[in-house]
């Protein structure tokens, strides 16, 4: 599985022990799941006010929370790689990533509505996650990268379990983007 895959050679950080040093996929992932997961925290914390199902809601509080464990992680990765934050994917829509329309239409929406935006978001961003962390996995460097892509992707086999058993997976809506790796 590719990811972003532009100059994979290592990008070690002067002086850091081989198992530290970060190529580009580890970079590459750090600088994609940030803005994925803070998208998706935008859309998870919008369930508590929108009078949806009561167990869909604690899912999405639940998401959020390790979302936001997740990207204190990340922005430590992406600290600890040297590479600047300079945030390369923002205002990107891509797969898996929750779009600005989707945030805003789920901002105006409330009951089983917006619970079918949050369902379909989310099913995608937690795919799409546990994706590019087995990129991460198979291609990454870093120790510390590695080890916490296995870690997000285990919790989003969870997530996505739970979500499966909450709302089965239906048909893809016309105009949805299937994820898929990024090239």
């Amino acid at each position: 599985m590719a990811l972003l895959a532009v100059g994979c050679s290592a990008q070690p950080t002067a002086g850091t022990p081989p198992t530290t040093a970060f190529n580009a996929t580890d970079t590459a992932w750090i600088q994609l799941m940030i803005p994925m997961d803070e998208r998706a925290l935008l859309l998870t914390d919008l369930a508590p006010a929108r009078e949806g199902d009561a167990a869909l809601a604690a899912l999405a509080a639940e998401t959020g929370r390790r979302l936001r464990e997740d990207l204190v992680r990340l922005r430590d990765l992406l600290k600890l790689s040297g590479i600047p934050d300079t945030r390369p994917h923002e205002g990107h829509t891509m797969p898996g990533m929750v779009g600005l329309d989707t945030l805003d239409r789920a901002g105006t929406t409330t009951g089983p509505a917006f619970d079918r935006i949050l369902t379909e978001a989310l099913r995608a961003h937690l795919t799409q996650s546990r994706m590019l962390c087995a990129g991460e996995r198979t291609q990454g460097h870093a120790a510390k990268a590695k080890e916490l892509a296995g870690s997000i992707a285990r919790r989003t086999a969870e997530q996505i379990s739970r979500l499966d058993r909450l709302r089965p997976a239906g048909p893809a809506t016309s105009g949805g983007a299937t994820p898929t790796a990024v090239p």
